[in-house]
């Protein structure tokens, strides 16, 4: 496709108008997508057909190697697109010295506004890896009513940013259904719910990085519970604030700012007591544990913290590592993962 665009040129004059570098990624995306989609057709998964995308869908082209560049006159930084020009642009934050602007991808979002994402290649000391210490490590629980409950008993309410925002949703889609289709006072009252839209995912965007900083920058390792979120937006009481929370993207800032972030099973968390592990079971209107063998009264999400943390512990406490917690580098911890798998193996 790529090697076919030469001759598309001569015979369609309009695609003169667009980089090079670009129109080759888009047949590359499309390459890509494609092989995807067999990937998944070979593990089972029900598949589509790939299709086109609407004009007013399509609103990311990428740059390739070339066709951009990055200049500073006095205050202002200019961003040089081949095939479209200068524009001025305010970088979010500073590009370093010694890095190689790989490629550019330019994103217009739902609302009007246009993004610029570069990648760069930095060229850094490979042999600086970072010193991980078990004895910086903490469990979290994720939740509704607090987000976040970690085992040092600190929690963090739940914004819920769509469920504060419903009653201005609700009347901007009304105005939505009123205007005729294909009006531009409907494209106008369209506008105005993506804004509102993005405005939520913005405020769920920025909750979550304070939150994820502030856990990566105290702790070494954090233990999270595996959960099986797609099992439990089944239950129609609660799908909406579960969604709205959106534990997995939290779970992803995580795990590339954390040094390590190990997921572990979440079966009878909230049961087990954490004091003497005695089972006490309740259901999801109990927010309080209660223990009639020890006496231990705590928060149900706290108990499930603690858990969480001890939970993490043997794992790492069992084989992987010495029974004391001693600093280790990340690849230790892979190379003990994967004896323990070999002996695993070999005593079955």
């Amino acid at each position: 496709m790529n090697y076919i665009l030469t001759e598309l040129k001569q015979s369609e004059p309009w695609l003169y108008n667009y980089h090079s570098k670009m129109l080759q990624m888009v047949s590359t995306q499309i390459e890509g997508s494609e092989k995807t989609l067999i990937e998944l057709n070979k593990k089972g998964h029900k598949t589509g057909q790939l299709r086109f995308a609407r004009y007013n869908e399509f609103r990311t082209f990428t740059y390739n190697q070339s066709g951009y560049k990055l200049e500073t006159h006095g205050d202002k930084t200019l961003l040089c697109l081949s095939k479209i020009g200068y524009v001025e642009i305010r970088k979010h934050r500073g590009i370093l010295d010694n890095a190689n602007i790989k490629q550019a991808i330019i994103t217009k979002s739902k609302s009007g506004k246009w993004y610029a994402c570069l990648t760069c290649d930095i060229i850094e000391q490979l042999f600086n890896i970072p010193k991980i210490s078990f004895t910086k490590a903490i469990g979290i629980d994720v939740g509704i009513k607090s987000f976040v409950y970690d085992s040092d008993g600190h929690h963090t309410s739940n914004p819920l940013n769509l469920k504060k925002m419903l009653k201005p949703l609700a009347r901007v889609q009304r105005k939505v259904s009123r205007r005729k289709k294909g009006s531009n006072n409907r494209l106008k009252a369209i506008l105005h719910l993506q804004k509102i839209h993005e405005r939520i995912a913005n405020r769920r965007n920025d909750f979550q990085h304070k939150l994820s900083s502030i856990y990566a920058r105290n702790n070494d390792v954090v233990f999270v519970e595996k959960l099986e979120k797609l099992n439990m937006v089944k239950n129609y009481r609660l799908a909406r604030s579960i969604m709205d929370s959106s534990w997995g993207l939290f779970l992803q800032k995580l795990e590339y700012k954390c040094k390590l972030v190990v997921e572990v099973p979440s079966r009878n968390t909230t049961v087990d007591c954490s004091r003497c592990e005695n089972k006490v079971p309740k259901s999801l209107a109990v927010r309080i544990h209660r223990c009639d063998k020890c006496g231990l009264i705590l928060d149900r999400d706290h108990n499930a913290s603690i858990n969480i943390l001890k939970k993490g512990l043997k794992i790492f406490n069992q084989d992987r590592l010495p029974q004391e917690l001693r600093e280790v580098t990340p690849v230790e911890i892979m190379r003990s993962m994967k004896q323990e798998k070999i002996t695993q193996f070999v005593g079955w």
